[in-house]
């Protein structure tokens, strides 16, 4: 990171596209094209990127796309101690509130790991995580039913998740194409790599730093 004592992000209000996606979940997963990838504005503060992020979505849901590459060593992932895993953390207020510092109920906190469940912490794992201060939660959804596939490589992995639209409080593309999302790929090797700020920030916890999304259509 560079040492700026703001970070540029901090000075717009980032907007993204979000393309609709026509495809489905599969036993393999899914697979989403270099049209759904999403930026990582935490560029403009120099800090590194190592993650190839693609977002898409349809009436149904929200499909997402993490590949890590450039690892050295195994990730590390541990199902009980999950806000400091390796992983793609990924939140969303699918009602788009921009001046709220506290989460809603439209609010929402997802993540996947590539290992960390089971006995041997062999397991991938998927879960709808608590947002800290939050003011009210969505409704509670089993996180065994959010669809899950992984592929682990020589020098890092590829992450692939559904989240259905039960998961998804006031989820509502006709009338709401507007939301407003934030991710990071967290690695305690390769560092943060964040849609726009940093940890620096308490992006985790506040919506009003999130990044506007436009639902796409065409």
């Amino acid at each position: 990171m560079s040492n700026q004592l703001i970070d540029p992000a901090l000075l717009f209000r980032m907007e993204v596209p979000v393309q609709y996606w026509d495809g489905k979940w599969t036993p393999k997963g899914l697979s989403l094209s270099e049209g759904y990838r999403i930026p990582c504005f935490s560029e403009l503060s120099d800090r590194p990127i190592f993650a190839d992020v693609r977002i898409g979505w349809n009436e149904l849901g929200i499909a997402v796309q993490a590949s890590v590459k450039g690892k050295r060593q195994v990730p590390w992932c541990r199902e009980t101690r999950l806000d400091e895993s390796d992983g793609f953390h990924f939140w969303i207020d699918t009602r788009c509130s921009p001046g709220i510092h506290r989460a809603s109920q439209y609010c929402h906190r997802f993540l996947w790991m590539p290992s960390g469940g089971g006995p041997r912490r062999e397991n991938a794992v998927a879960a709808m995580v608590p947002i800290h201060r939050a003011r009210s939660h969505p409704r509670p959804f089993d996180t065994k039913k959010l669809p899950l596939k992984t592929n682990l490589r020589h020098d890092g992995y590829q992450i692939m998740g559904w989240i259905p639209k039960e998961a998804l409080t006031g989820f509502d593309p006709d009338e709401q194409p507007r939301v407003a999302i934030y991710y990071t790929v967290m690695d305690r090797e390769l560092g943060w790599q964040g849609l726009s700020l940093g940890p620096e920030y308490p992006v985790t916890d506040d919506p009003s730093l999130w990044s506007d999304a436009i639902l796409v259509r065409e």
